[in-house]
């Protein structure tokens, strides 16, 4: 935890304090943001940092070593009005303080703390303030060794999209049955092989099923790929060390030699959508201008509305990217919620619009890390849906 960071953060948001809290784990951002490891949480605990001197912890005297290695002065309780008067005791004067809050659950990521918990604080007269922008600033940045990781992990990630349009390939031309789940298992030996896990295996969809934008096969609901389909690979994952964050590509592809233009036409537009959000990143970066999730939504989100397609693209552009496939960084969301956050340095989030349509659906998804002037795509970028049977280049 670097302190004095965070209380100079505090007082540039004109914030009294920001107050951790956590009860059966429930909050994992406290955990990485205070650099502590989870211990048995049964009892609740409170951690506050005020904007000027020293912080303060609450803990129950069974469980006192939860908040242990963390500067402080420490009250411990047992019974309720103990634990009641003890975190008033803290919060006293404290009249603006942040929490794992957000307004209207607009940020879910974020808003951890529950609805008791929020009213007892305020029962002490103090004002609480979502924690969003902290968040993104203590948690949300990579450093190198972060960076480092997830191009590490991109170069498996690639490699597992060639496999798996390689081994429809393969399949098809010989005659041999092939379907999504197949695909999917191998894609899964090839991460297990190269040291990448993921919460999820890949989606691997073809026709219908790529029209929805979470389809996971299993062995069965597996659905056979045949030369004439079209297919949506969506594959993410983190290398298995601690502090590794993720790589989360989308790529499409056609069973054929020559893509049919239904699917290259969506595709040009998605492309567009994408290739217009990213623009719209790096030039803020370069110019130094702020620039904030919701309008980078509204770029892509543009796009396919001007084309006709509003109604089929059903979900934000992107999300933050982190230790967890979905991070707590600013999201590129003008549709789901309004993530109004600054997007800032060291921070990396996808890039994926999509257009569903009944018979399929088509996404192109890149990752995006932000630097202090500039801002780049992280892995390779899709130009064209990949005619499978064609022969690959060298």
């Amino acid at each position: 935890m670097d302190l004095k960071a965070i209380q100079g953060a505090l007082r540039e948001s004109k914030l009294d304090a920001w107050l951790f809290y956590d009860h059966h784990h429930r909050d994992p951002i406290a955990y990485r943001v205070l650099g502590i490891a989870p211990k048995m949480c049964t009892r609740r605990w409170y951690y506050l940092i005020p904007a000027e001197g020293e912080p303060a912890k609450v803990v129950h005297r069974i469980e006192c070593g939860n908040l242990e290695g963390l500067p402080g002065a420490e009250l411990q309780y047992s019974s309720w009005k103990e634990q009641r008067e003890s975190l008033k005791r803290i919060l006293y004067g404290k009249h603006r303080t942040a929490m794992q809050y957000s307004a209207l659950n607009d940020i879910p990521y974020i808003g951890l703390v529950d609805a008791g918990t929020i009213e007892l604080v305020k029962s002490f007269g103090v004002e609480i303030v979502s924690s969003a922008d902290l968040v993104q600033l203590f948690e949300a940045r990579w450093s190198d060794a972060a960076l480092a990781s997830h191009l590490a992990a991109g170069k498996v990630i690639h490699a597992a999209v060639r496999v798996g349009f390689g081994m429809i390939r393969e399949a098809v031309r010989a005659g041999k049955g092939i379907g999504e789940y197949d695909v999917q298992q191998e894609m899964a030996r090839l991460f297990e092989t190269h040291g990448v896990i993921s919460d999820e295996p890949p989606n691997v969809s073809v026709n219908r099923n790529s029209a929805n934008p979470h389809y996971l096969p299993t062995r069965e609901s597996s659905q056979p790929i045949r030369a004439g389909d079209f297919v949506l690979l969506d594959v993410w994952g983190k290398l298995n060390k601690p502090g590794a964050v993720y790589f989360d590509i989308t790529w499409t592809g056609y069973v054929g030699e020559e893509v049919p233009r239904q699917y290259a036409e969506i595709f040009e537009i998605v492309q567009e959508a994408r290739d217009a959000a990213v623009n719209l990143v790096q030039q803020a970066m370069r110019e130094g201008r702020p620039l904030r999730g919701y309008q980078v939504d509204d770029a892509a989100r543009g796009v396919i509305e001007r084309h006709g397609y509003g109604e089929f693209f059903v979900h934000r552009t992107g999300h933050s990217i982190g230790e967890d496939v979905h991070g707590n960084g600013a999201n590129m969301d003008n549709f789901e919620t309004r993530d109004d956050r600054r997007i800032i340095p060291r921070t990396c989030f996808s890039v994926e619009p999509g257009i569903y349509l009944p018979e399929f659906g088509v996404r192109t998804e890149v990752n995006v890390y932000v630097e202090e002037h500039d801002a780049r795509v992280t892995g390779e970028v899709q130009q064209a849906v990949v005619p499978i049977l064609s022969q690959p280049a060298e």
